[in-house]
């Protein structure tokens, strides 16, 4: 029998407890089209219940070595070593033209990514790929997400050590290129409009696939080259909404100096890339030039605005107040989903530092990233002025590069109430 032609494809499937990624699998290996499949199923409990109840089906078992369960702990973090090596042996054996795996239900889906794509060669290096991911499938539970998502309930299970599930749902639904929408048939129309609403504005180009129990064509969820890692982490919701509003200010009001281009001097996530985005809908915006404050609003489509569910994008050159800023983070406004961001303190000893701003459930974090170049000697300066002519074109006078700016997703937010409270935050 001739080997598998390399690389071999990798569906990565995620999903919170319970919102049906085993059924799925279950579904797909007993619908298998003439792919020879290995699973790998992870779960962080020293019993692997998952490989279990695959096992049961009879298509993959651990006897012929096309079932591998790695348990106690997660493939985003403690056991990322272990998956890679899996993966290699499986792909080594030459036993299977396609690999799934199911993530634990508390794992994060970029963090696999990550480790997947040590697998996929490097040219430079001349490293050959053995494996290529070809999708990242998220499986949400509608009946969940309707009835607790985003409604204030805080989606905790005793068993997640008080994890923010809220926020992983949220991580989940932003990295991926396929979602199946599972359960549908537990919902009303209303209630799986709302959910779908709130999905397409978390992740917007993402395929979405309504199901009950796991039931899809495997063509939806097998060789799909849908997942491209640049396209993937640049296509959330939040993302687009930032690039937009960017694209936006460039076009309309390059003569405004209190607006400019992102090139900051500073440590840049790798991960997190932009994309331009592409929107249905009018957008309204509203500056207040004189304190460097802007804010434009983006609506998604008539479905959205059924549901109340949108994005603006807040704007300042001004620091914010530390203080006050934790007073409006410990008072979190009703209905904001999710916030992202940069942004600056007016401390002495933070001023010089970009902090990147990320609020997703109750979870809500600031976390230093290098420094503005405004802080770098003026011979520095000129050196990125002369490779990025744009950056002294929108160079503002008092604070240089720095400023606010924040993405807020959500349903039915007060947007007025939060743009003056973040206002009062600021200080000069």
């Amino acid at each position: 029998m001739a080997k598998p032609k390399l690389p071999i494809p990798v569906t990565l499937l995620t999903g919170y407890l319970g919102s049906g990624k085993t059924t799925l699998i279950n579904h797909v290996l007993s619908n298998q089209e003439g792919y020879k499949c290995a699973v790998i199923v992870n779960d962080i409990g020293e019993v692997n219940i998952d490989a279990e109840l695959i096992q049961k089906t009879g298509v993959v078992t651990q006897k012929d070595d096309n079932l591998v369960p790695l348990s106690n702990g997660c493939i985003c973090c403690t056991l990322k070593v272990d998956l890679i090596n899996q993966i290699a042996e499986l792909v080594k054996s030459g036993k299977f033209d396609y690999i799934l795996i199911e993530a634990s239900g508390i794992c994060e889906p970029l963090p696999i990514a990550q480790s997947i794509a040590v697998l996929e060669g490097d040219e430079e290096e001349g490293t050959p790929a053995i494996c290529r991911l070809d999708n990242i499938v998220t499986v949400v539970d509608a009946l969940r997400m309707a009835t607790e998502f985003g409604c204030g309930d805080n989606l905790l299970k005793d068993d997640v050590d008080e994890e923010d599930i809220e926020s992983l749902v949220i991580q989940q639904i932003e990295f991926c290129s396929t979602i199946i929408l599972n359960k549908v048939d537990m919902v009303n129309e209303e209630q799986l409009g709302r959910v779908k609403a709130m999905i397409k504005t978390l992740q917007p180009k993402a395929k979405i696939i309504e199901a009950n129990y796991g039931k899809v064509s495997v063509g939806d969820i097998l060789n799909t080259n849908l997942y491209n890692f640049e396209e993937t982490a640049g296509s959330a919701g939040w993302a687009q909404a930032y690039d937009k509003d960017e694209d936006e200010r460039n076009e309309h009001h390059d003569h405004d100096e209190d607006e400019h281009e992102h090139h900051h001097h500073h440590d840049e996530d790798k991960h997190e890339h932009h994309h331009h985005h592409h929107h249905d809908g009018e957008d309204h915006s509203n500056c207040d030039h004189e304190h460097g404050h802007c804010c434009h609003h983006h609506h998604h489509g008539d479905d959205d605005e059924e549901y109340g569910i949108g994005t603006f994008v807040y704007h300042s050159r001004r620091p914010f107040n530390q203080e006050k800023l934790q007073e409006f983070v410990n008072n979190w406004p009703k209905g904001v989903v999710r916030a992202k961001g940069i942004l600056w303190f007016s401390d002495k000893d933070k001023r010089d530092y970009l902090y990147v701003f990320e609020q997703a459930g109750v979870q809500i974090t600031a976390t230093e990233n290098g420094k503005w170049l405004a802080a770098f000697p003026k011979s520095e300066q000129k050196k990125y002025f002369k490779e990025y002519p744009d950056i002294e074109e929108h160079w503002d006078e008092k604070y240089g590069d720095r400023e606010i700016k924040l993405v807020f997703i959500g349903q039915h937010m007060d947007k007025p109430n939060i743009i003056e409270r973040l206002d009062n935050c600021l200080d000069d």
